[in-house]
């Protein structure tokens, strides 16, 4: 019997395993895309996971616990995480 990683063996619980790949990895990215993903994550028991881990590990693609690329970035690198050079 095949072990899972114990880092995402909370997958096997997602209300997204039930769905189309496509709906959360689109070829092209449209509103009506995004929002319907997002309604299987917001009913998902393990969405919590799903968030942590995905922007944890940077995932560069695809909508996971609820959010975008771009929201998930956001949280990791939020406005003025940078601050100006020495000089």
């Amino acid at each position: 019997m095949r072990r899972m990683t114990p880092e995402i063996g909370w997958a096997v619980r997602g209300a997204c395993r039930a769905s189309d790949p496509e709906l959360f990895f689109p070829l092209t990215q449209s509103a009506e895309q995004e929002a319907r993903a997002k309604a299987v994550c917001a009913r998902c028991p393990v969405l919590t996971d799903c968030r942590a881990y995905a922007v944890r590990s940077g995932e560069p693609e695809g909508i996971w616990g609820g959010l975008t690329v771009r929201e998930r970035r956001g949280l990791r690198f939020p406005a003025g995480w940078r601050r100006p050079a020495a000089g």
